[in-house]
């Protein structure tokens, strides 16, 4: 009973010396203060000692008496023994009290002990979580501040986005109006060659239609002439030059013929102005024949145009004026100069004045003899007063002596078809209100019709 209580006490006594060990000033941290159960320890081994001396004879020296002595007290404590039997329990009872108060004292203390570490811990947490706290409380600061720049910068950026937006958004239209005038120029322009491409297309449908009614034309009065030319074969063409020659012309040799044309045909100027239209109908020619060449003109308007023509007339002054300006001029009478050149041997016949000159039975002999002489497609040019202008009867055309009939166009025409040739246009030449001025006084629809041009030009090609 007594080591026990010993070792209990040791064991208590080392517990108590760690936790003031642990805990100089007798408090756990956190103010937390623990029981100190070294009183209660003494009283229970106190009371313990006294209940362990229940019984006990106070210790004497050895020997009888103490054996005596010892032998009766022992004698008498068991006969007391059933009068503090009951004290003795009672004590007993009252020790093992004391004992699991100080064991619940002591699982009390280790449950404090155990609260103040994990108060400790949580303290240490707490600790923590202020620094956290702290450093939470900057970030939130530097939060206010990183925020505050952020917005900034986002304003800034925001702005700097919706201005780059508004120029990419003009430059666009600007490239898109670009475009458009763009696309549409190309439009005007793709439609301008369109309209040209046709234009050309259509005008090259046209020359081709034409040049095929031409052919057309051509082959049906060429199929006419060949008919026609058969029956003339029957007849001799070619008559003897000197009896032509005798029935042709008067003989007026004793008058001034340059003079003459000086002074009711015109000036070489104005001769030379009329003559460009021969120009242009004889344009890319080069054997060209001018019959009845007169002073020039004509030969020299050619020859400005670069087209090679020699000319023939009867006139010695004449011969002589155009020999002196360079020109390539004989003398000679039509129908012989024509009967000896070869056939299909020229590009062109102009006869100016002349026609009017010749006996009216001869006419469509000169016709005749002149149609072989040209190469085909090659044009005949003859220049005469018209006779539609009643003017003519009244000035022009009696002035000249030696003139003998007027021709009208029709029946040039009909000559120029008898004797093989086609494609015949009519150009009227000179109208008699130029020269006339008081024709104007006439209803305009009548002067058209009977006072019109004093002079006209038909041309006619060799069919194939």
């Amino acid at each position: 009973m007594d080591s026990r209580a010993e070792e209990l006490s040791a064991v208590v006594e080392e517990i108590r010396q760690r936790v003031r060990a642990r805990h100089p000033n007798g408090t756990l941290p956190g103010s937390v203060g623990l029981a100190d159960l070294t009183p209660i320890l003494r009283s229970r081994d106190a009371a313990e000692a006294k209940v362990a001396s229940i019984g006990t004879v106070n210790p004497r020296a050895p020997g009888l008496v103490n054996s005596i002595a010892q032998f009766l007290k022992r004698q008498v404590a068991r006969a007391r023994d059933w009068h503090v039997r009951e004290q003795v329990e009672f004590n007993r009872a009252a020790i093992q009290c004391v004992q699991s108060t100080m064991e619940a004292m002591n699982d009390l203390n280790r449950a404090l002990v155990a609260i103040s570490a994990r108060i400790d811990g949580l303290a240490q947490t707490a600790e923590e979580l202020r620094d956290e706290a702290r450093l939470l409380q900057d970030v939130r600061t530097h939060w206010h501040q990183w925020r505050q720049d952020w917005e900034h910068k986002l304003a800034i950026n925001e702005t700097h986005f919706l201005r780059g937006i508004a120029e990419l958004q003009a430059a666009f239209q600007h490239r898109v109006t670009l475009l458009d005038s763009t696309l549409k120029d190309q439009i005007k322009l793709q439609h301008s060659d369109f309209e040209g491409a046709l234009d050309r297309a259509t005008t090259d449908i046209q020359k081709r239609l034409w040049a095929d009614l031409d052919q057309i034309r051509t082959d049906y009065e060429t199929v006419i002439h060949a008919e026609l030319r058969l029956h003339r074969q029957k007849a001799s063409l070619v008559r003897d030059a000197d009896r032509v020659a005798q029935g042709s012309l008067p003989d007026f040799s004793s008058v001034d013929w340059l003079k003459f044309a000086e002074k009711f045909r015109g000036s070489e100027d104005y001769v030379r102005e009329h003559a460009r239209m021969y120009a242009a109908r004889f344009e890319g020619c080069s054997n060209v024949l001018d019959v009845g060449c007169g002073r020039g003109e004509l030969l020299e308007t050619l020859r400005a145009a670069g087209i090679g023509a020699r000319g023939i007339d009867l006139n010695d002054d004449s011969i002589a004026l155009c020999r002196g300006r360079g020109l390539g001029v004989e003398k000679a009478d039509l129908f012989v100069y024509l009967a000896d050149l070869p056939d299909a041997s020229l590009d062109g016949i102009v006869c100016c004045q002349v026609v009017e000159h010749l006996p009216p039975q001869h006419l469509p002999e000169f016709v005749q003899l002149a149609q072989p002489k040209l190469r085909p497609g090659a044009t005949l040019a003859i220049e005469t007063p018209n006779p539609e202008c009643l003017a003519i009867f009244a000035t022009h055309f009696f002035l000249d002596p030696t003139h003998q009939r007027p021709i009208p166009p029709m029946l040039m025409a009909f000559y120029l078809e008898e004797a093989g040739l086609g494609r015949i246009e009519i150009e009227r030449l000179h109208p008699a209100l130029e020269t006339m001025p008081s024709l104007a006084a006439l209803p305009e629809e009548f002067r058209n019709e009977f006072f019109g041009p004093l002079d006209y030009a038909i041309f006619a090609k060799k069919l194939g």
